[in-house]
């Protein structure tokens, strides 16, 4: 009986201290949200916080506090200290001010600390040097003053420490810590040498500082940090050379200036007018609209082509299927014609002809086939007939000409939506536009492939998804990797390419795969894959990502963007799960596209589902939520 009852108070005792412990845990949250999340945190407080957003339990205790871009502003409270069990703590990208709170010093579980864009300012706290299990800190882009301390040597775990755009003075302390992959003290006040055990990180970490020593200019005291003398005021030979060149190219940029300018007065004068004389030269088209630039430049497109396509003769377009034959190629080649970008295989142009009728024309460039072979191929591209593919409507082929018409898409691109206008103004791209996106586009690479194991597209990217105007994904340029010579490498530097790739023309759906692989990273990350560098120097998209989720950090891939749609992670993480075994570094480790294509779908299915369950639940949770602050009714906050 003694025995029995010894075991009724160990485990009442238990009991009552795990139930203790996340109540701590819960009165610290509470405290947070009362001092700087106010209405931002819609958490309904009359359930368990595991249940909140952006809260993670384990074992009835919070390991995982992420509210990155939640507008939380204020200071922080004497509150999160509390979470003595908590491992991430993200609030980046609000709007918190003042001092670290000291009962930081409590956190000593803690591994991945995220305070970046915020307004924290101080000193560096010492405290945070001595959190020994810390794996990832990132203090960039608030007004921390004052030196960076020695103690940075204590965290012997330590693999990033980002303190870029502080007002950090003093010199860098001589960091040695083995594990440290990544340091970025650039834009501060600093001064002074490099440490050696710093000087094979890239010269981006230091810049905008007053600093001297490998990666940058040497501290011997023959060179300043612009490059010039120190020992007087006289420019070394070397200056002097670079003054010169630097004059000549000036002259020359202006004379190309002068000569464009003068080209295109001469060029309005012909307006829609056939301009044919034989040593016309092409016009120069900018790069794509990709970075959301268009170019608004119009003129006829017989400006464009040449006297071969003018003066074909018998030659027309060829029509496939039910398109419309309202218009012949001289109707075409009177259109007013606008530039909307460079690809891989030719410009294209958005035409509009006389009668109101607008049309997209592609003008292939390094086509290497002939007619015979290349009829055959617009002949197999023409018959794919799928909602989620851009139709090819007619091809005209001559010697010097190939063009292809298709419908226009007046929502460009999703290259130009994903990265085209990333500041003020802009409209969150949500969960729903890119999953939805994700499953046009998949339906229509798969139904390409279902066409024949020898079918594939040879060129996705995201620059070749078009939008509907109800943001529907439509896949275009498919069919044309196989016209192009060996010198036309789609995906060879853009980030798409599959790695066992070597010849642009012998594509596989396999290869299909991985490009789409590429696309969802795109989309989930809302990085392009040839600016996904961020850090870490020829690091590609798909490493990038694996190399956080290897270490845990799987929320700080996504888009920020993303980010505020906390009911979704899963199906995010889902989707992220699916996008790596797209990019696997061999083919027959992936996925077919029939296969990708089943799972977003269940995916948005789900997605679907559960938000009909949030909109549901929150009717309820919100009105009791906000009774407990001041009665304000959910409909005057905004997510």
């Amino acid at each position: 009986m003694k025995l029995i009852g010894f075991s009724l108070f160990l485990w009442t005792t238990l009991l009552v201290s795990v139930h203790s412990d996340l109540a701590s845990d819960r009165a610290s949250l509470v405290a947070l949200r009362a001092a700087v999340g106010g209405r931002s945190l819609l958490w309904n407080l009359s359930s368990s916080p595991c249940n909140w957003t952006g809260v993670t339990c384990v074992q009835n205790r919070i390991i995982e506090l992420r509210l990155p871009g939640m507008g939380l502003s204020g200071q922080l409270p004497i509150a999160i200290g509390n979470l003595t069990e908590l491992r991430t703590l993200s609030l980046r990208f609000n709007a918190l001010s003042g001092p670290i709170p000291s009962d930081f010093a409590k956190l000593t579980n803690l591994r991945y600390l995220y305070l970046q864009g915020n307004r924290f300012s101080g000193q560096i706290p010492g405290f945070l040097f001595s959190l020994q299990k810390l794996i990832r800190l990132n203090l960039a882009n608030n007004n921390f003053n004052g030196t960076i301390p020695e103690s940075v040597n204590n965290l012997t775990r330590l693999g990033t420490l980002y303190l870029e755009n502080n007002q950090l003075s003093g010199s860098i302390p001589d960091i040695n810590l083995p594990s440290l992959e990544q340091i970025n003290v650039s834009f501060n006040h600093l001064n002074g040498s490099i440490p050696t055990g710093l000087s094979g990180k890239p010269l981006s970490a230091f810049l905008g500082n007053s600093l001297c020593g490998k990666p940058l200019v040497s501290c011997n005291g023959t060179e300043s940090s612009n490059g010039t003398e120190s020992s007087g005021n006289k420019l070394s030979g070397g200056a002097i050379a670079g003054i010169v060149i630097g004059c000549v190219l000036g002259v020359l940029l202006i004379l190309v200036l002068l000569i464009c300018l003068c080209r295109r007065k001469g060029g309005k004068k012909t307006e829609t007018r056939d301009i044919a004389p034989a040593k016309q030269a092409e016009v120069e088209i900018p790069r794509d609209k990709a970075a959301g630039e268009s170019d608004t430049r119009s003129s006829g497109l017989s400006g464009v082509v040449k006297r071969d396509a003018k003066s074909s003769g018998s030659k027309n377009l060829v029509f496939f299927g039910k398109a419309s034959r309202v218009f012949d190629l001289e109707d075409l080649l009177r259109a007013s014609a606008e530039v909307l970008g460079k690809g891989t295989f030719g410009t294209a142009y958005k035409a509009t002809l006389e009668m109101g009728m607008v049309v997209a024309v592609k003008r292939l460039k390094d086509v290497t086939v002939s007619e015979k072979e290349f009829k055959e191929k617009m002949e197999v591209v023409g018959a794919m007939d799928h909602q989620n593919l851009v139709p090819l409507r007619a091809y005209y082929f001559s010697g010097d000409e190939k063009l292809l018409v298709y419908d226009y898409m007046p929502m460009g691109s999703l290259s130009a939506l994903l990265h085209g206008n990333r500041g003020a103004g802009r409209t969150p791209l949500n969960w729903d536009t890119r999953s939805g996106v994700a499953l046009g586009a998949a339906r229509g690479i798969a139904y390409l492939h279902s066409k024949g194991p020898g079918i594939s597209h040879g060129n996705i990217k995201s620059s070749n998804i078009l939008l509907t105007t109800s943001y529907e994904a439509r896949v275009s340029d498919f069919g044309l990797a196989q016209l192009a010579g060996p010198t036309s490498t789609p995906n060879r530097v853009d980030g798409y390419r599959a790695p066992e790739l070597t010849d642009s023309r012998k594509v596989s759906q396999k290869a299909d795969v991985y490009s789409f692989g590429i696309l969802l990273l795109e989309l989930l990350t809302g990085k392009a894959p040839t600016h996904a560098l961020l850090n870490e120097e020829g690091v590609d998209l798909p490493r990038w990502v694996q190399s956080i989720v290897r270490e845990e950090w799987t929320a700080e891939v996504f888009d920020l963007e993303l980010l505020r749609y906390q009911n979704v992670e899963e199906d995010m993480v889902q989707l992220l799960q699916l996008a790596i075994n797209c990019t696997a570094q061999y083919p027959d480790k992936r996925p077919a596209m029939a296969d990708v294509t089943s799972q977003i779908e269940e995916l948005c299915r789900s997605s679907s589902e559960k938000e009909t369950q949030i909109h549901d639940a929150d009717v309820g949770s919100s009105q009791q939520t906000y009774s407990v602050d001041s009665g304000a009714p959910p409909s005057s906050v905004k997510d």
